[in-house]
């Protein structure tokens, strides 16, 4: 489990193809200070499994899947991407559950200046996550957690801060990058559960009666 706060931004040192997927590389250095073969780290919000780990760089294996479903597979070498570690059992959730499980992805409209180094963000989210999105609800974009600050159709809007604009891959996106989108699970629990409770419930007809010998 991750919490959407970003320990550091590594970049890709490179990407080679395989019969299936990619395997990709990614130099960086804070996350590694406790990694050993087969841990998780969070690249761009996907969870992916550590191998290969050197001193300044580790490795991870692409399924088909992940590329399809995220934007991993847009990634060339020098690409910046966001890192995070899974939450240590007892640490701080600064942010929101996150579970490195990208649900799709939006398109990058734009990032419009506040003043003071804030800035507002527009993604465009594709319909099958709009019914998990509340207004200050939480997101992960890209793997960064984020509040939910106007929906507007299909159009999300949530304020960066001069820390996350600083420390993050946003201030490099331009409009029309895909970017990956993790809803808050909790939302997608209690949309299923409501789900079941309205779902009609099979009444007695008359075939029924049949079958039973009436």
């Amino acid at each position: 489990m991750f919490t959407g706060i970003v320990e550091e931004l590594g970049g890709v040192e490179s990407i080679e193809p395989r019969a299936a997927g990619e395997r990709l590389r990614i130099r960086c250095g804070i996350v590694l200070g406790d990694a050993t073969e087969g841990c998780s780290i969070a690249v761009n919000g996907v969870c992916l499994t550590a191998l290969d780990i050197r001193h300044d760089s580790f490795a991870a294996d692409l399924a088909p899947e992940t590329l399809r479903r995220s934007n991993l597979g847009e990634l060339r070498p020098g690409s910046p991407v966001n890192l995070e570690r899974p939450l240590a059992a007892g640490g701080r959730l600064s942010g929101h559950i996150v579970q490195g499980h990208v649900d799709a992805t939006g398109e990058f409209l734009s990032l419009d200046s506040l003043g003071a180094d804030n800035w507002w963000l527009k993604i465009r989210v594709p319909a099958e996550v709009e019914q998990y999105l509340v207004w200050k609800g939480s997101i992960a974009i890209d793997g960064i957690s984020l509040t939910v600050a106007s929906l507007e159709g299909d159009t999300l809007g949530v304020t960066i801060v001069p820390h996350t604009f600083r420390n993050t891959t946003l201030g490099v996106r331009k409009p029309g990058d895909r970017v990956n989108l993790e809803c808050d699970v909790l939302a997608k629990y209690a949309a299923k559960l409501l789900e079941r409770i309205e779902r009609p419930k099979p009444g007695l007809t008359m075939d029924k009666l049949k079958d039973m010998g009436y």
